[in-house]
């Protein structure tokens, strides 16, 4: 099974021009990722709308045809909107690459609160709801090999993939750091720096 730096690394290393809907954990890595090489365009966060990376994938999807989108889900936060599935497989865009990551947790670094997807097959769901293709992933090489041949698939396409929760924080003592205001507003700020990219390419 894979960890979190490995999922996201290989789409930072392989995304392209691709834009990029990250939720919580994913977004975390992302910045971290990012922070080094220097390189941040192309990317919205779903927070603090937990469960709406499908929808923002979606919009961008469907307002960007000529560009590739991928969204880096969480299983917590796709379970809160799981209808979202059936909306983008209805509005079937072909530049979409729709990835949850399904570590079995929420608040993962942290507590490590259990999901309710003990056995839950997420892939499956989104075959069934009528994404072109869907298939689950466990092996870090695997996903490497795999990410080029899907992004370059007409879509909407959905990948499942198996990774190793971060080890917990949360013990006797532990005090949480209070999650800076800028968390709250950097979907808005992130937002307009992607219009204002989009709108240069344009011009």
């Amino acid at each position: 099974m894979m960890n979190i730096v490995q999922a996201c690394g290989v789409v930072a290393k392989n995304r392209g021009d691709a834009l990029l809907v990250s939720t919580m954990l994913s977004m975390f890595i992302f910045d971290r990722i990012e922070a080094a090489n220097g390189a941040t365009n192309g990317r919205i966060s779903s927070v603090p709308l937990m469960g709406g990376a499908a929808g923002l994938g979606l919009g961008l999807a469907l307002a960007q045809p000529q560009r590739k989108v991928v969204i880096m889900d969480g299983d917590a936060s796709l379970l809160m909107e799981l209808g979202g599935l059936a909306t983008v497989a209805t509005q079937g865009p072909k530049n979409l690459l729709h990835v949850v990551v399904h570590n079995g947790t929420q608040f993962t670094g942290l507590a490590n609160m259990p999901t309710m997807t003990n056995g839950f097959a997420f892939a499956q769901v989104a075959r069934d709801c009528g994404y072109v293709f869907a298939e689950r992933i466990e092996d870090g090489a695997a996903w490497a090999a795999r990410f080029p041949v899907l992004l370059a698939m007409e879509g909407p396409v959905f990948v499942e993939l198996l990774v190793e929760p971060v080890p917990q924080q949360t013990k006797a003592g532990f005090e949480q750091e209070e999650m800076p205001d800028k968390q709250f507003g950097r979907m808005a700020e992130e937002a307009l720096a992607l219009q204002a990219m989009l709108a240069q390419e344009t011009v």
